[in-house]
């Protein structure tokens, strides 16, 4: 709703515009003040109600009855610095019936010092004359304001509009040449004002640009500068209407900020669900990486990565981008890599994923209410158990272990590396096939004792075969946090590349998982000649997505058990003798 508030030094006749608005015609008597009052959206051109407050008695005035008074003026330009700091002003010149000819000469150097005065009106309560126009000029200048876009003393869009309009410009540029040609100019024209333009129509749109500019069009297409020009020449001739629909229909606000309605549109996620992109979001995502990868070599380079965040206020995604995910042998980002990064912040921060993604203009590029109609919530884990199999395909897996286990570079070889980066990511996200499926899975470094480090959907406990102290560690937080949880664990025993010692714990690890009824140990070494193993991986996500089926797997790990202690029973009492020799000797 838009509100016209009308401030008066007394007797100016305010009063009377406001009825003769509403009764047209020219009241006979006039009350003190007059009624609050609502114009209904259906009688005003803009479609939106206005609501029209009398401030009688005050002191201050932007309707008032224009003498030739340099005291007047001096009046008028003190209120609007004083009293409407960044509020649109209509200046109104009442009862014109008593004077002859127009005092515009006195206010339009009022209008040039202050940006925040939208128009001048002469009217006369008393003939009805511009009254109507009045009250119209007033809600276009709330609706369309011009001092957020266009600095009158310069001549030219404000930095502010023209970075709005500039993203606006990238957005609408389908195929990324820095030109929108007539099919991108039409479905921009289509999205902002529900049709398309004629052919004639869009030549001479482009022709008034070529005429007035020297690099506005090329190639038959609207540049940068082409479509800046266009929206100045829109606002110079009172057409702002214009430029706030191709801004608002892009999310912005009367400040040129986007609004949280758009960057952040209510979307609840239940206790025990999770969030994943959908196949709207996947397509989407995709065809803006082939949008940018320019080169077309399946990656996307530092500069072509640069374009691509050109839509954002600031970078969303730092170096550890690429410790996170899968990158060519060039180190620049895959399509694969791409679509892994986004699966993971929608996972782990949905609401950062709906602001990136209307930074992006899903909502407009896709023709979709919101960008929450990319994202998908999942039913709660309970009823997956309950029913013996799940919907998800994006799994998160928290890893364990004391200090120097391998944590980092267990997840490092998630990825393909065999040595861990100096500067490890606290994530790393790839797809592993789950019964010829293919599932997303994150692989997270955990933190013992916080709460929300056991909301998982598996977790991954890793000791050094090496270290004699690193399997009783894991127990110990098993035993603490995971013990009566219905969360999947599997314990990984790494390093299996150097001698290995005998672990410190009341049992052999083998023996532990066989009591708690977990799977046998897993064998891993990130340090082999070729790619690690990913074997380990594949386990994990199956235990995610079959949690209730882990038990099944005792009776191939009892016999698996009998064996391990066997040997474990073999290799100790061997070293036993062999200390005794050693004693002997």
């Amino acid at each position: 709703m838009s509100t016209s508030s009308l401030y008066f030094l007394a007797q100016v006749g305010k009063t009377s515009l406001i009825m003769a608005l509403v009764g047209e015609e020219f009241p006979e008597e006039v009350p003190p003040r007059a009624e609050e009052i609502t114009i209904p959206a259906d009688v005003t051109p803009e479609k939106v109600p206005t609501h029209i407050v009398d401030y009688s008695g005050k002191a201050l005035s932007c309707l008032h009855q224009w003498p030739d008074s340099a005291g007047t003026k001096r009046g008028v330009a003190s209120l609007v610095l004083c009293v409407f700091p960044r509020i649109p002003i209509i200046l109104v010149g009442n009862k014109s019936d008593l004077q002859v000819g127009s005092s515009m000469e006195v206010i339009l150097p009022i209008m040039n010092q202050f940006s925040e005065i939208e128009t001048c009106v002469e009217c006369s309560a008393k003939n009805l004359k511009n009254i109507s126009e009045l009250f119209y000029y007033a809600q276009k200048a709330v609706l369309h304001p011009t001092a957020p876009l266009y600095d009158p003393e310069e001549k030219q869009l404000k930095p502010t509009c023209v970075q709005a309009l500039t993203r606006i410009f990238n957005l609408a540029d389908q195929d990324n040449n820095q030109i929108l040609c007539d099919e991108e100019l039409n479905s921009f024209q289509k999205s902002c004002f529900g049709n398309p333009l004629a052919p004639q129509a869009l030549e001479d749109v482009k022709m008034v640009v070529w005429k007035n500019t020297t690099d506005g069009v090329q190639d038959n297409g609207l540049t940068l500068n082409g479509f800046l020009f266009l929206n100045t020449l829109f606002i110079q001739r009172g057409r702002h209407e214009t430029t706030w629909t191709i801004l608002r229909r892009f999310g912005y606000d009367d400040e040129l900020e986007l609004t949280d309605d758009y960057l952040r549109p209510q979307f609840r996620v239940p206790s025990g669900c999770s969030t994943e992109l959908n196949h709207f979001g996947y397509q989407f995502l995709q065809r803006l990486f082939e949008k940018h990868d320019k080169d077309e070599d399946g990656a996307l380079s530092h500069t072509e990565l640069q374009s691509f965040f050109s839509v954002f206020p600031c970078v969303p995604w730092g170096p550890e981008l690429y410790n996170t995910v899968c990158t060519t042998d060039k180190g620049l980002l895959s399509l694969h890599g791409f679509l892994c990064q986004w699966t993971l912040v929608a996972y782990l921060d949905v609401r950062h994923c709906l602001e990136c993604l209307g930074y992006l203009g899903y909502p407009i590029l896709s023709e979709q209410d919101s960008q929450t109609q990319a994202l998908t919530v999942t039913r709660e884990k309970r009823i997956d158990l309950e029913k013996g199999q799940t919907q998800r395909n994006v799994f998160l897996c928290k890893v364990l272990g004391a200090r120097g286990a391998g944590k980092s570079a267990f997840l490092q070889a998630f990825l393909g590396r065999s040595l861990a980066v100096r500067q490890p990511s606290l994530h790393t996200i790839n797809t592993v096939q789950v019964n010829g499926q293919e599932k997303y899975l994150i692989v997270s470094l955990g933190e013992p004792g916080v709460l929300s480090d056991t909301a998982c959907d598996v977790a991954c406990f890793i000791y050094s075969l090496s270290d004699p102290k690193s399997f009783s560690y894991c127990a110990s937080v098993y035993k603490q946090h995971y013990l009566d949880s219905q969360i999947p664990c599997v314990f990984v025993a790494s390093k299996t590349d150097l001698p290995e010692a005998s672990q410190q714990s009341t049992f052999f690890p083998a023996e532990f998982c066989y009591k708690h009824c977990l799977p046998p140990p897993f064998l891993f070494s990130c340090h082999s000649q070729g790619p690690p193993s990913t074997a380990v991986y594949t386990k994990l996500a199956t235990a995610a997505t079959f949690p209730h089926l882990n038990a099944v797997e005792l009776g191939v790990a009892s016999l698996w058990l009998r064996v391990a202690l066997g040997a474990a029973v073999t290799a100790l009492l061997g070293f036993t003798v062999y200390r005794l020799l050693v004693k002997n000797k």
